[in-house]
């Protein structure tokens, strides 16, 4: 597995090992131990969840305040822009966004940890996009920053198409309005 550090600390692209044969190709996607060795982290995942979209829809920016959680997310068909954005005031990073695009051709995956919001843009027909998260989803406790909000001015590869966005992402909160949450509690139990 290769791991590339990004502009935003704490995440990271992971590019995974594919053997690949006539018969097709195997990968590992998480291996606690090679994890651990390689990042110096061992994330306890609680929950795993897939979506399903078609092309253009956009998902987030999403977060948890009191319940922050840590993901690892890749996509399983389709190819998405995926993007984080770091939330952590004491942050060097703070407000930064970084994005990638995430695909079943390249099988790269991206770890976000605790304090990051996190969403994508469907750039193909339609995708769908795994991830993994560390804490279980609280729905009382999930909030969403506006995908174009002018503070962050995250370049999504929209190429003059407007975006599919659910009723919460379409009213969500601008970042200067999400600022005022944003001091995360220690971590403690899952």
């Amino acid at each position: 597995m290769q791991v590339d550090t990004c502009a935003i600390p704490g995440l990271l692209l992971l590019t995974p090992t594919v053997h690949a044969d006539a018969r097709g190709s195997f990968f590992e996607v998480f291996n606690r131990r090679q994890w651990q060795a390689t990042t110096g982290l061992a994330p306890d995942f609680v929950q795993e969840n897939q979506s399903r979209s078609r092309r253009h829809v956009l998902r987030g920016l999403h977060w948890q305040q009191a319940r922050p959680q840590a993901k690892l997310v890749r996509v399983v068909r389709g190819e998405v822009f995926d993007v984080a954005v770091d939330l952590r005031p004491e942050s060097p990073a703070f407000g930064r966004w970084v994005g990638h695009t995430l695909s079943e051709h390249n099988h790269q995956q991206v770890y976000l940890p605790e304090g990051l919001a996190h969403g994508f843009l469907v750039l193909s027909e339609s995708a769908d996009v795994v991830y993994g998260t560390t804490r279980h989803y609280e729905p009382g406790d999930e909030h969403t920053i506006a995908w174009n909000d002018p503070t962050l001015a995250i370049a999504w590869p929209l190429a003059g198409a407007q975006p599919v966005l659910s009723a919460k992402d379409a009213s969500a909160q601008s970042f200067t309005q999400a600022a005022a949450r944003f001091a995360w509690p220690s971590r403690g139990g899952g």
